[in-house]
């Protein structure tokens, strides 16, 4: 005879959060140059002979291209395209707000999601230079897509008889003004990527 056995009852509910940038968003997304070389490195081949910089495809390639990014890229394309940023990025920075919050990061991981590898970056980029420094020492120029202003929605689903919509939102809240996303955020020592939920009617 067999057991029956009774399912605590999910409710999954869908909502779309929206958030809008309070600083800019620096994008550096891993070149095609960057991967080759990586790879190359770990089957030991021999290493060759760098290419000159070539700021633009820096540019061009250090972005999310939704639509896969033409070769070569034009301005033209770059003012057309549509592109986006890591969805992962976004829980990830809800998710380390939780202690903030009064929750533990285990706990909030698990009880909200986003089904997707990009969200679009609703804004137009621009090319950015900057001077960094690699080990503490050589110095390099880097040159990425930055966006401001901008703002991204959210498809967020969650278990609501586990966590409520007003708790998501308030993790994304304390998120934006605390952890960021992209380069040079709250979290590793800068001031980009910041951001808030919308408000009613500010959209």
């Amino acid at each position: 005879m067999p057991q029956q056995i009774d399912l605590p009852e999910f409710k999954i509910e869908t909502s779309i959060i929206q958030l809008v940038g309070d600083s800019p968003l620096i994008v550096h997304a891993w070149s095609h140059k960057a991967k080759e070389e990586m790879l190359n490195n770990q089957m030991k081949k021999a290493k060759q002979a760098r290419e000159a910089k070539d700021p633009w495809m820096d540019f061009c390639e250090s972005m999310y291209w939704l639509d896969g990014m033409p070769t070569p890229p034009s301005r033209k394309h770059v003012e057309s395209a549509r592109f986006g940023f890591p969805a992962i990025a976004f829980k990830a920075a809800a998710v380390r707000a939780a202690n903030d919050a009064g929750m533990k990061m285990t706990e909030a991981r698990r009880t909200f999601h986003i089904d997707a590898d990009l969200v679009q970056i609703i804004g137009s980029p621009s090319m950015r230079e900057d001077m960094v420094r690699l080990n503490q020492a050589k110095a390099d120029i880097r040159y990425r897509g930055e966006f401001n202003p901008w703002r991204v929605d959210l498809e967020v689903k969650f278990n609501s008889h586990v966590i409520s919509l007003e708790q998501i939102v308030n993790l994304f809240e304390i998120a934006g003004f605390g952890v960021g996303v992209g380069e040079w955020r709250p979290e590793k020592n800068g001031s980009f990527g910041r951001f808030h939920v919308a408000r009613e009617g500010e959209i």
